[in-house]
C-alpha cells in the first residue's frame, strides 16, 4: 500500500513541494490543456492540509484540504495517469474526510466526476459553471 502524507505548507520540504506543485501543473493545465494560475496562493494558508500518496518517493495523486470559517473545502484532487485506476483517489478523499473531522465540506466537482463524488456523499448544491473552459459542478457533503 503506498504511503500516505499529510502536511501544511510549513511542514513540507523544497524538494516533496516541487514534486507535489509540478505534478499539480503536469495534471491540471499540461494534461487538462487549461492555462491557469495554479498556484493561487491558499496553499500557505495555517489552516490548509496537503495529503499526497507515493510510490518511490515520488507523490502519485494529490489533494489540498482548506479550512474556510463554515466548512472545509476539498479542491485540486488529481491521480497521476500512470496510477489512475486503482482506488487513490477515493483513498486521498477519505483521508481528506478524517481531516474534516465530521463537519460540512465543500468541492467543485468537474462535471463528468459527479457520480464518482455522490459515491462518497457529495450532493450537488448549484448550477453548473464553467471554470478555466471545465464544466463544474458545486457539491457539499454535510456534517
Amino acid at each position: 500500500m503506498l504511503p500516505l502524507r499529510s502536511a501544511t505548507f510549513t511542514e513540507i520540504d523544497a524538494f516533496t513541494g516541487y514534486l507535489l506543485w509540478q505534478l499539480r501543473e503536469r495534471v491540471f493545465v499540461v494534461e487538462q490543456e487549461c492555462p491557469y494560475l495554479e498556484l493561487d496562493g491558499r496553499d500557505l494558508e495555517p489552516g490548509t492540509r496537503h495529503l499526497w500518496l507515493e510510490d518511490d518517493g515520488a507523490p502519485v495523486a494529490y489533494l489540498r484540504v482548506l479550512e474556510d470559517p463554515a466548512e472545509f473545502r476539498i479542491g485540486r484532487v488529481l491521480v497521476a495517469s500512470t496510477h489512475r485506476g486503482h482506488g487513490l483517489g477515493e483513498r486521498l478523499m477519505h483521508a481528506a474526510l478524517e481531516v474534516a473531522e465530521g463537519r460540512p465540506c465543500r468541492l467543485d466537482a468537474q462535471s463528468y466526476l459527479v457520480g464518482w463524488y455522490a459515491g462518497l456523499g457529495f450532493t450537488p448544491c448549484g448550477e453548473e459553471f464553467v471554470e478555466d473552459g471545465i464544466p463544474h459542478v458545486p457539491m457539499r457533503r454535510s456534517a
